[in-house]
Order: C-alpha cells, then sequence, then structure tokens
C-alpha cells in the first residue's frame, strides 16, 4: 500500500464500525488505513452490530507500534469486550499474520468515501456526480455535525448534499432546527450571515476549490445575486456587503455617468453590471423586511440602522452622494428629499405635494414617520393658506368654525412649531416661515372674533344667546338628548380641553369603533360638530361650574357636584359627578368602587379629567404636540367602560387653551393683572374689553387678550382666559356605542364631514366655500338628476317620463348571481338598502368609513344592528367564491368596495354606467 494515507475521523471509524459490524462478534481488532488527528477523541463508544461498545483509537506509523498497541490492549483486563481501532499507514506486506489474523477481514481496512458518506446519510444509493467529485466526498466527511447528517431518503442528490455541506460549512443551521432543509439557503439568510462575526471568517478557512464550488452551487440555486455577495466575503468586506448593495443601485440609471460607474466597480471589484443590480435588487429586498420588523423591535432598528450609516459613509468616501440622492434606503436621501419637500412649500404647493409623496415612498418613512408628519402638517397648512381668507361674521359662525375648521389649523400649527423632530435645519426654516405665515392669519381670525365677542357679550344670555351654544346649555342640548335613550349618558369634561386636541381624539375615537353623532341641521345647512361658547372670561371656576350646573356659577367642586345633582334631578333622574381623587381605584383596580358602581346604575355619570388643564398649568406640557387617548389619565379606561354599559358618551371641554411659543419677554407689568390671560384695567394692543351679564369676574367688566403671544403671569406651558378662539370655543363631541343609541332628531357624523377637505385631499378648493369662509368636508357632492321637462304647449302640455337611472347598485340586485347568493343569506338587507350602499362606496371612490356608510344607509332604511354586523352580511352576499370584492382596509377602520372585481364577480362587464 503505496498511497499516502488519508485523514479519517471518529464518523469515519463509526461508519467502518457499523459497516463490519458482523466481523467484530468474535474479534477486537480493526485495522485502518488512514491518519487519526492528535486532537481528536481516543476512546468513546459506538454501536456495532446494534449494541454499544467502547472504543480505542491509536495512531500508529510502524509494524512495531502497532504490535504494541495491539499487545497492551489485548493484556489489559479492564477493556475485555472492547474494540481497538488502529489507525496507519503501514502495508499488509509489512504486517505478519499473527497481528493481521486478529484483525477484522485479516486485513487492512481502506476507506471508501462514497461508501462512507452513503452510511452517514442513511442512503442506498449516490448521485453518480458524487462519485467524480473527491472534494465534496471528503467535505462532507470533515464536515459532519456532532449530531450526525440529518438521514435522507434512498438516494442521496448531489443538491442535497451541497446544501447540507453548506449549512454546516457556514454555521447556518438555526438553534433547535433538525434538517438542514429547514435552513432557506437564499440571498435573504445569507446577507444576515454576512454580518455575523464568525459566518464570513469561517467561509474564507475553507480550501480554495470547496470555496469555489459551493459559490458555483449557490448562482445556480440562489440567484447571481449569492456569488457577488460571497465574493466580497472572500475579500473581506462581508461585513459591508449589504452596504455596498444599496449604493449599487446607482447604476440602475442608465444616464449614470461614467465617474459614477467607475466609483461603484471600485467598491464590488471585477463584477459585472447586471450582477450587481442583481446583488442591489436582493439586498433592497432584505432590508425592505428588516425595516418591517424594526418598527417594533429596537434590536432590528439598530441592525438597519448599522447597515444604513455604514452605506452613507461608504457614499461619501466614494463620491456618491449625489448620485444617490434618489435612493429609496439611504438616509442622506431621506434628508435630501425631505429638505425639497420644505424648499418647495413656498415655492410650489404642487410640487410640495409631489415631493411629500415621494418623501412618503422611502423606504426609511415608516422609521422616520414623526419627521413625516412634520412635513405632512406643513403640506397640509399650506393647502389651507390657499384657500380664500375666511372671516369671522359672528361669535356662533367663528365658534363652530373653530371647532370644524381651525381647529384643525391650530393642531398642524402645534406640530410645525416644534419643527423637524431632529432639527433639520433646512426643514426648521421653511416650517417656521410656514408656521409665521399661517398663524399671521390666524392672528386675523382671532382679532375679528374678538370684536364680535366684545359686540355679543354685552347682552348676551342663556335665555338668549345670539345664536349660539352657551356653555351653560350644553347639557340641555348635548346630554338630555342622550339621557332619553335606552341608558344614560357619560359625561367626561376634559378641563382645558382645545379644539385642536378634541379633532384628535374624536379622530381616534372613530378609528376604536365609536360613532360620533349630531343633531339634524335646518335644512340647506351641513351637519358638523357642537362647539360652545365658554363663560367670560374662560377660566375654569366659571366655565367649568356653569357647564356642570346647567347655569351662570362660579364655584369649585363642591358647587359642581351640588349642582350636577340638582340639574338631573330637574330632569328626573340621578346625576352622580367624580372628580380626580374620587376616579382611581385601589391596587389592581383602575377604577374606584363607587365609581365603577355608578357607571353600572342608571345615573348620569360625569367625570372631570385634569390632565391637560394640569399639564398646562405645571409646565409639563413638554415636547407635547398633540394630545391622544391614552395620554389623558382615565380616558380610555371610562370609554372602555361607556362602551361595555351601552352608555353614550358627552366627551366635552369647559374652556381652551393657547400654548407658551416663548415669544413673550416675561410677566407684563400691568395693574389689575387678575390672571395670566385677563386682568382689569384699560384695553392695551392686542386686547379687547368683554362687559355683560355672562362675564362674572372684575365686577362684570374684563380685559382679554385675543393675540396669543400676551400673558400676565409667570411663564407656563399654556394658559386660558383669554378672548381668542382656541380659548373660548368649548368642543363637544358626543360619541355613541352603537347606532342603536342614535337619540332622535339626530344623525350619524362619519369622518368624511369631521374632517377639512384640506386636510386630506392635495388639491386647491373651490371658492365656494360657506358664509364664514370654512372649506367644505371632505366628501363628495351627490350627483343630481334632471327633472323631467314638459312638452308641448298650453295647460295640458305633455310631461316626458323618464326611467329612474340604472345605477351599479340597480345592476348588482338585479342579476341571476345576486339572486342566486341572496338564497344562502338569511335575513338579507332589502335590495334598495344593497343597491344604495353599492352605489355610495362607488360614488365616494371605492372607500368610505363604516359611519360614512352608516348615514348612507339610514337613507335608505334604518338598519337594527351594529354596522359591522351589518357588513358582514353584505360581504356574504357581495364576496362571491370568497373574493373580497367587499372588504374592510385600514386596520378596520375603512370599508372598500373593489368596483372591477364587483363588475366581474356579478358579469357586469358589458354594462358599464
Amino acid at each position: 500500500m503505496t498511497t499516502a494515507p488519508p485523514q479519517i475521523n471518529r464518523f469515519t471509524i463509526e461508519a467502518l464500525l457499523d459497516t463490519y459490524g458482523s466481523g467484530l462478534r468474535d474479534r477486537r481488532l480493526m485495522l485502518v488505513h488512514g491518519r487519526y488527528p492528535d486532537n481528536a477523541a481516543r476512546v468513546f463508544t459506538a454501536k456495532i452490530g446494534g449494541e454499544p461498545r467502547r472504543v480505542h483509537v491509536s495512531d500508529q506509523a510502524s509494524v512495531l507500534g502497532i504490535v504494541d498497541a495491539w499487545h497492551r490492549h489485548r493484556t489489559d483486563q479492564t477493556r475485555d469486550g472492547e474494540v481497538l481501532v488502529v489507525t496507519t499507514g503501514v502495508g499488509d506486506e509489512q504486517l505478519g499474520w499473527d497481528v493481521r489474523g486478529h484483525a477484522v477481514k485479516r486485513r487492512t481496512l481502506t476507506v471508501e468515501n462514497a461508501e462512507i458518506v452513503k452510511q452517514r446519510f442513511g442512503a442506498k444509493e449516490l448521485d453518480p456526480r458524487m462519485y467524480r467529485e473527491t472534494w465534496l466526498l471528503e467535505a462532507l466527511l470533515d464536515a459532519e455535525p456532532h449530531s450526525g447528517w440529518q438521514r435522507v431518503g434512498s438516494v442521496l442528490t448531489r443538491d442535497a448534499a451541497v446544501r447540507a455541506l453548506l449549512v454546516a460549512r457556514l454555521g447556518l443551521a438555526r438553534t433547535g432546527a433538525d434538517d438542514a432543509g429547514d435552513v432557506a439557503v437564499d440571498a435573504d439568510t445569507l446577507l444576515a450571515w454576512s454580518r455575523t462575526p464568525a459566518g464570513p471568517t469561517r467561509f474564507n478557512e475553507l480550501d480554495a476549490r470547496e470555496r469555489e464550488e459551493l459559490k458555483r452551487w449557490l448562482g445556480e440555486t440562489a440567484g447571481a445575486a449569492v456569488p457577488v455577495l460571497m465574493s466580497l466575503v472572500e475579500a473581506g468586506r462581508g461585513n459591508d456587503a449589504m452596504a455596498r448593495g444599496l449604493l449599487g443601485s446607482a447604476m440602475a440609471d442608465p444616464a449614470t455617468g461614467p465617474d459614477t460607474v467607475l466609483a461603484v466597480g471600485g467598491l464590488f471589484g471585477q463584477v459585472r453590471r447586471a450582477d450587481v443590480l442583481a446583488f442591489s435588487d436582493a439586498v433592497a429586498g432584505t432590508l425592505i423586511r428588516w425595516i418591517a420588523e424594526a418598527k417594533h423591535n429596537a434590536t432590528a432598528r439598530q441592525r438597519v440602522f448599522s447597515v444604513i450609516d455604514r452605506a452613507d459613509r461608504l457614499a461619501a468616501e466614494a463620491g456618491l452622494t449625489d448620485a444617490l440622492r434618489t435612493s429609496r434606503f439611504l438616509l442622506s436621501s431621506f434628508t435630501t428629499q425631505l429638505r425639497a419637500v420644505a424648499t418647495e412649500l413656498e415655492r410650489s404647493p404642487a410640487r410640495a405635494e409631489a415631493t411629500l409623496a415621494d418623501l412618503r415612498g422611502h423606504a426609511l418613512a415608516t422609521l422616520h414617520a414623526d419627521r413625516i408628519a412634520v412635513a405632512e402638517m406643513a403640506v397640509r397648512v399650506v393647502r389651507w393658506l390657499d384657500t380664500p381668507q375666511p372671516r369671522v361674521e359672528s361669535v356662533a359662525s367663528g365658534v363652530r368654525a373653530h371647532l370644524a375648521e381651525w381647529g384643525w389649523v391650530d393642531r398642524a400649527l402645534n406640530v410645525l412649531w416644534s419643527g423637524d423632530p431632529v432639527g433639520d435645519a433646512v426643514a426648521d426654516h421653511a416650517y417656521r416661515a410656514v408656521h409665521d405665515t399661517a398663524r399671521a392669519r390666524r392672528d386675523i381670525l382671532d382679532e375679528q372674533f374678538a370684536a364680535r365677542l366684545a359686540a355679543w357679550s354685552r347682552t348676551a344670555t342663556a335665555q338668549n344667546p345670539g345664536g349660539c351654544l352657551v356653555v351653560e346649555n350644553v347639557l340641555t342640548d348635548a346630554a338630555v338628548p342622550l339621557f332619553e335613550g335606552a341608558a344614560a349618558p357619560l359625561v367626561l369634561l376634559l378641563d382645558g380641553m382645545s379644539s385642536a386636541a378634541a379633532v384628535q381624539i374624536g379622530e381616534e375615537a372613530e378609528r376604536e369603533g365609536w360613532i360620533e353623532a349630531v343633531p339634524k341641521p335646518p335644512a340647506g345647512q351641513s351637519a358638523q360638530r357642537l362647539a360652545a361658547v365658554s363663560m367670560l372670561p374662560s377660566v375654569t371656576r366659571i366655565s367649568r361650574a356653569s357647564l356642570l350646573t346647567g347655569g351662570a356659577v362660579v364655584g369649585g367642586q363642591s358647587t359642581e357636584t351640588a349642582g350636577f345633582a340638582a340639574y338631573w334631578k330637574q330632569h328626573r333622574g340621578t346625576g352622580l359627578l367624580f372628580h380626580k381623587a374620587s376616579i382611581g381605584g385601589p391596587s389592581g383596580h383602575r377604577l374606584a368602587e363607587e365609581l365603577t358602581t355608578a357607571l353600572a346604575s342608571d345615573a348620569v355619570v360625569g367625570v372631570v379629567l385634569n390632565t391637560i388643564d394640569e399639564a398646562l398649568d405645571h409646565g409639563q406640557q413638554g415636547e407635547r404636540t398633540q394630545w391622544r387617548i391614552n395620554d389623558i389619565t382615565f380616558l380610555r379606561t371610562l370609554l372602555a367602560a361607556a362602551k361595555n354599559y351601552g352608555r353614550p358618551v358627552l366627551l366635552a371641554a369647559d374652556h381652551g387653551h393657547v400654548l407658551e411659543r416663548g415669544m413673550n419677554a416675561g410677566r407684563a407689568q400691568m395693574a389689575g393683572a387678575e390672571s395670566a390671560r385677563w386682568r382689569t384695567g384699560a384695553v392695551g394692543d392686542g386686547e379687547v374689553e368683554l362687559s355683560g351679564p355672562r362675564v362674572l369676574e372684575g365686577g362684570g367688566t374684563v380685559v382679554a387678550p385675543w393675540r396669543e403671544d400676551v400673558r400676565y403671569t409667570p411663564r407656563k406651558a399654556g394658559y386660558h382666559g383669554g378672548a381668542s378662539l382656541a380659548e373660548v370655543t368649548v368642543p363637544l363631541l358626543v360619541l355613541l356605542p352603537a347606532l342603536e343609541a342614535l337619540p332622535k332628531g339626530w344623525q350619524v357624523l362619519p369622518r368624511e364631514l369631521t374632517t377639512p377637505r384640506w386636510w386630506t385631499e392635495p388639491r386647491a378648493l373651490d371658492d365656494g366655500s360657506a358664509e364664514n369662509g370654512t372649506s367644505q368636508p371632505a366628501t363628495k357632492a351627490k350627483s343630481t338628476r334632471k327633472r323631467p321637462q314638459p312638452t308641448g304647449e298650453g295647460l295640458f302640455a305633455e310631461t316626458e317620463v323618464v326611467p329612474e337611472p340604472t345605477t351599479l347598485g340597480t345592476e348588482v340586485v338585479a342579476s341571476s348571481v345576486y339572486l342566486a347568493q341572496k338564497e344562502y343569506v338569511r335575513r338579507a338587507p332589502d335590495a334598495k338598502v344593497v343597491a344604495s350602499v353599492i352605489d355610495a362606496l362607488a360614488d365616494a371612490g371605492e372607500t368610505m368609513s363604516p359611519a360614512a356608510l352608516a348615514a348612507a344607509i339610514s337613507a335608505t332604511g334604518r338598519v337594527k344592528r351594529n354596522i359591522d354586523g351589518f357588513i358582514a352580511t353584505l360581504q356574504r352576499l357581495l364576496n362571491v367564491e370568497g373574493y373580497a370584492v367587499l372588504s374592510f382596509v385600514d386596520s378596520g377602520h375603512t370599508v372598500r368596495l373593489d368596483v372591477r372585481l364587483l363588475r366581474t364577480q356579478f358579469q357586469l362587464e358589458g354594462n358599464r354606467s
């Protein structure tokens, strides 16, 4: 035997022992042609002939060494029944029969790699190609995991073998994975692997032939991107591979200049352009998946930004930053696109819309949602600035317009004031310019309102409110109609809630399933939220007490509690009012037992929540620019309890507030300053004198500022008491848990009617707004139908009878497919109602809020159950064969009708109207 002994390992020996197990029943020696590593286990237990036996391995290079090892093993009484395996390079011709006669097969066994591989995989046959691939057989024997190879079927294919080898060599197997086949060997997996500390090192330690063969197999099975990755790994650039892939997208533009091509080429070496682009696409796909995980995972977020930060540094070093300004992944490109939005705000609102759409499409948009939100607010304000100059015609129209539209402006301005969350100087400069322009426009409205307020307040009373809803009449006009329903209302008074805060809370409540309702308006007027006028000055101890007692009074908690009970007693009910100290419960209970008991009773329950007012008073507003339900202590818990008990909710403020903007140099030294925003004395710049029966401070006459930058006390986070729209307007939201709670003479108010069109639609508004200068809500105008015209002359002229126009809805309900579907739906809605739903959705652009849909339905036929149940019934009627003709989108907050699919499923393709 003249060939050099191959290196063998424990698994090879175990395979030989298993193969020749029958010969070891009466023998204890096996000679193997091979070399056993010095650091490998010398004693172990293996199954031989189905029974576990102890095995001793000795590597010997001479005849004397073999003889001595066998002699010591045979004479050692402690090794009785145990097997000695001697690995050696000594040929049989040099060994005498005295040794060979004791060995299995009476000769030195040679290692047949193919046979060993079959045995280790539990296969009967190998792919014929593997017999010619020595490198693969040797690698499989060398790389076998400690747990052994996963058993395969009767034939071990080359693909299965290489896949198993690759998973083992690169360390791709997941913890707990039972099968290498469970691991996806694709670009996504390998890109993640390339960023592990030891992964690339393991690959680079392999033999050059094995690396090349593995790369070739990966290119054939995992796509063109993977060989590029592995080449970068071989070049020691594995950790930067993903970052380089992001930069490779610069070559996607056919107009890419030679300098850019050269710079990108320097990042990848000798790689074809097509392969670079394939690798770049693979990196993009992987990063998109990582970004989706990063929204709710801090570790994933860190992983994403480590790649992006490195890519930006590489781009700067290679001079590619400008070439990649339209990239969807780099932070530098995100900043460039954000600045483009900011720059276009003043130049061209239309281009600002387009650049904002591009910014929303950036892959990092979801991770920088706060920055996107500020840009969106800036664009919304620019839209509002593009509408006709509004005006205040009266106090009543002013407070209604403020809640309907200008409060939305204030909401956006609050966000713009804080600027870009990371402080980009270019964006901040543009945002401040937009803010100041809009603030100046709002100041005009506040000045006009203050003048109207001064004249109105001289004679206004609860009995003669001059067309206004005053705060002392709120319970009568908004709570009593709810009390007349099946369940008594829950009155939640959010002290200091401005219109800006109210519109956001209302928006969130609607998304959580509450149905907003308002009294039906007079004919020819649009439905809108109720807005009241606070007491004057707009401070808590006057306005809150007056709202809760139903009369113009001054007082604290005891006055409010007694007055609330007395008011509801006059209406043959029980009124229970809870203030801050009596709301919270003991350990393990969010609410106090008394409050929980009251909510379960028939009493009208009132709860005063001070979170907003206290945040302003104690300087806790901080960086907060908006108020959400979770931000107000106990609000979510109380809303949930109200829904559980079927209670409608009146969400009310007592007054609003203005925020400290740092524009006032300090406390104004003026005589008669009684509060932050009102005083007595002579009227100054930015102020107005208020007097009359509803002015309950200063002996019936006070001076209040309409400008938000005037204050008379030390600095706080915000103030109230002045004559601005934001302070005097009292927003009211009536929330119903279900349609059954809708009061008589009231109607559902969908979000389409509460949101100004400029807030949602990227278009300039028509110059046909309401009398007070507000825009129309974000709803589409109903189509009008021509009346039949008389023909002929004289008294007996004939009238042409025009048939009712055929609509998409009527076509659907008259189709044979619909009639067949209806047979399988119990208590199907009337065809007229179904048709109205289809037509309403089609006219609205295929999507509507559930509340808007409920309003459309109520015009045709009252739905006796909740809207979600009604929509579920419609889905059974319209979703033929399970196709989503009618579905919920936006996490269940919007109903969508796929008109194209509807036509297909109901066979209406040729009947487009």
